[in-house]
């Protein structure tokens, strides 16, 4: 049935659910292939991203294929083991664009060793990427956003295996840091509420990028692993842009604290 006088604001306010004009994003993590969906998916609504990775050089490459089309994009490089490199990334931003509306945290890293053979060396450094890094880029735009006093979003990429572990890998460091940040998402997301930050996790399946090339070519590794997926297929890198899309637009405005699994219902049938 049609109606003969729109509601007035309620029908712009719908058009502008998935709208990211005027928002400027922090996209740490940004050069690698899940990382590229989420900055054409931003970008595209609209949004200013700017992305940053372990070279400079790669991150402005990739900023720059967003720029014949109109879209608004640029590259810095960051060193994620660092806490001070990760502010003076967000101060970078700051310099360049006044605000970061958005903070969608991308980096991660697997290293993957059993249990009887991890050592040290190695799982500190999944730890530093992981963990200690979504803590630090946390902590410095949450500084920003709350002086700011405008809200803002805050968006970790974590991993199914913030749930359940998987049988026949090594993935002691890889479960525990994401588990790890599973918790630490939802504490920051009570800490930040009463400044109206929402914090929110994105946590795929495996995906289909260059990185897990070398196991999904396993023909036996690959058959159980979809054997496990309900839906019968890993992730492509569009189904975790759209998620993190939806908790940086107004889409997602009192959603805060919770995990999105896009996995294809692996832990709904554990």
């Amino acid at each position: 049935m049609e109606r003969s006088t729109p509601i007035v604001g309620f029908e712009s306010e719908l058009a502008g659910l998935f709208d990211m004009r005027g928002k400027t994003v922090f996209l740490p993590g940004g050069t690698g292939g899940i990382g590229e969906a989420i900055a054409w998916a931003l970008a595209l609504a609209g949004a200013n991203v700017t992305v940053a990775g372990r070279g400079a050089e790669k991150a402005e490459t990739l900023a720059e294929t967003f720029r014949p089309g109109g879209l608004e994009a640029d590259g810095i490089g960051l060193d994620v083991e660092s806490v001070t490199s990760i502010c003076d990334a967000v101060a970078t931003v700051l310099d360049r664009h006044g605000r970061i509306d958005a903070l969608v945290n991308c980096f991660g890293f697997l290293r993957e060793e059993r249990m009887l053979e991890i050592s040290e060396a190695a799982f500190d450094e999944v730890y530093l990427v992981n963990l200690r890094a979504a803590m630090s880029h946390g902590q410095a735009v949450a500084r920003h956003q709350i002086a700011a006093e405008r809200g803002g979003r805050q968006v970790h990429l974590l991993s199914v295996r913030a749930q359940p572990g998987l049988r026949g890998r090594g993935y002691s460091a890889h479960c525990s840091t994401k588990a790890g940040m599973a918790m630490l998402m939802k504490q920051h997301a009570m800490e930040l509420a009463p400044e109206g930050i929402t914090v929110d996790g994105v946590a795929p399946t495996f995906v289909e990028t260059e990185m897990i090339r070398h196991v999904m070519e396993n023909p036996s590794f690959r058959s159980q692993l979809l054997e496990q997926i309900p839906l019968g297929r890993i992730a492509d890198p569009k189904d975790v842009a759209g998620a993190v899309l939806f908790f940086c637009c107004a889409a997602g405005g009192l959603v805060t604290g919770q995990t999105l699994y896009v996995e294809g219902g692996v832990t709904a049938s554990q």
